[in-house]
């Protein structure tokens, strides 16, 4: 397994990791209390820092992959693979915390139906669908949105920090309303990708209609 396969795995790897620190435990009526408290304390920094380090392995894999001329099938299928899993796994968490609504993740999860059923028609008829330029920018849009997420108790204590005058309370309602925004950004691009992945291959479609 070449260097870039090895990175989109390191991603994978990553996942659970991240999990563990952004979400309390609760097993069937057992919660460490220290360790809960810990995470809701400082955990989603440490998760957000663990996702910061997988987004950079999502970057280092597809330059690696392209300089060195090592893009194979198996890469681009655990790239794509890689990616899908950690935003949904992530954006689910946030839906177990309140912070975003379960609407966006089906949004998201639909659509990453769509192109990978899409994806199944290519290789059918021998062709090897690699990412687009919009689904490339698309991943960014959802990768900021996330990390953005992830630090936005430390963004709110820095608005606090740098203009005395502003209160928590509308530190905390500016600043989430800024993760929206960016929330909203990659909800769309999600959309329009989608689109787009259906409009240039829909003569896939077509030639396998009957």
């Amino acid at each position: 397994m070449n260097v870039p396969n090895k990175l989109s795995m390191l991603r994978i790897i990553l996942i659970p990791l991240i999990l563990i620190f952004m979400l309390p435990i609760s097993i069937w009526g057992y919660q460490p209390t220290e360790w809960n408290e810990f995470i809701r304390s400082s955990g989603l920094i440490v998760a957000g820092i663990l996702f910061v380090i997988a987004a950079i392995t999502d970057y280092a894999d597809g330059t690696i992959a392209r300089k060195y001329q090592l893009i194979t099938n198996l890469g681009k299928f655990l790239d794509s693979l890689a990616d899908k899993m950690l935003v949904i796994s992530v954006l689910i968490a946030f839906v177990e915390l309140d912070r975003i609504s379960s609407f966006l993740v089906v949004v998201i999860v639909l659509r990453e139906f769509m192109v990978t059923g899409l994806r199944l028609v290519a290789s059918n008829c021998g062709v090897v669908m690699a990412a687009e330029t919009i689904g490339k920018v698309k991943t960014v849009t959802q990768m900021i949105a996330i990390i953005f997420l992830f630090f936005e108790s430390v963004f709110i204590n820095v608005s606090v920090s740098l203009f005395p005058g502003v209160s928590i309370v509308s530190a905390g309602y500016t600043v989430r309303f800024a993760g929206n925004i960016l929330v909203a950004v990659a909800i769309i691009m999600t959309i329009v990708s989608g689109i787009d992945y259906m409009v240039r291959n829909r003569h896939l479609l077509k030639e396998n209609a009957n």
